[in-house]
């Protein structure tokens, strides 16, 4: 029997899975690819591969001369340029193609978004994007904090680097975020700590000055350290830059 390719809809639910299963675990043993390729009628063989072959787009791969499982087919490289041009768009679509597939429901129980007027469709669609930007930043770190290494989940937020208001095509891209406990969360979202560019902690000012044993112990024992990269989808530069210029306070 001929092998069947594969199709735009099916590489774009391989990739949403690459995206929020951890390195280690893309394997042909790993119960949510044997789940997915059933449902997709592929082998668990073929899927962990398709999962493995996206690795060589990845740029901070490259750089740790990780190349991905083989060549691949364009489509798959049409899948990853459409996810880099839209995040939003293309994580909310391959979400959606997923709940389907699964008969899964998004979870509205917390109704508290409806007072700022969205309607339900709107919710909704912020609902499955925070949840695949959580998953997909969790995943890349390992589910550990990139500055103190905890590794509590429920202690650990997915923090846009840049604000999720600001920049809609990447409120959802993985390089946009950082795993972080929620400590240094808060500390990052109101600008006393930021990541360089080269990818250490630097404290504002008006914290580091502080004479506080809380202080010293939980932030100023960090300043100047190196953050945990993630196994996948490194911080941009970029963006870590729009924070240092835009939320950080020097002071």
């Amino acid at each position: 029997m001929a092998r069947k390719n594969w199709t735009r809809e099916e590489l774009i639910l391989a990739f949403n899975l690459y995206c929020q299963t951890p390195f280690g675990r893309i394997h042909n043993r790993n119960p949510e690819i044997i789940a997915l390729a059933k449902a997709l009628g592929r082998t668990p063989s073929a899927l962990s591969w398709k999962l493995a072959n996206f690795a060589r787009f990845d740029p901070s791969l490259k750089q740790r001369n990780i190349s991905g499982a083989g060549h691949g087919g364009k489509l798959e490289a049409e899948v990853w340029d459409e996810f880099s041009e839209d995040w939003e768009r293309l994580s909310f679509e391959s979400e959606e193609l997923r709940l389907k597939l699964t008969n899964a429901s998004v979870d509205l129980t917390d109704t508290d978004v409806f007072s700022f007027g969205r309607t339900r469709d709107a919710v909704v669609r912020v609902r499955v994007n925070q949840s695949f930007f959580r998953s997909a930043v969790l995943a890349a770190y390992s589910a550990r904090c990139c500055i103190t290494g905890l590794a509590v989940a429920e202690l650990l937020c997915a923090s846009h680097i840049v604000p999720w208001s600001v920049d809609v095509k990447n409120r959802t891209n993985p390089r946009n975020g950082l795993c972080l406990n929620a400590l240094h969360d808060r500390a990052f979202d109101r600008g006393l700590l930021k990541i360089t560019p080269d990818y250490r902690v630097r404290l504002s000012g008006s914290i580091s000055k502080l004479d506080d044993p809380g202080v010293e112990r939980f932030l100023r024992s960090y300043d100047g350290a190196a953050i945990v990269l993630p196994n996948r989808f490194q911080p941009d530069t970029s963006f870590l830059q729009y924070h240092a210029d835009h939320i950080f306070r020097e002071a």
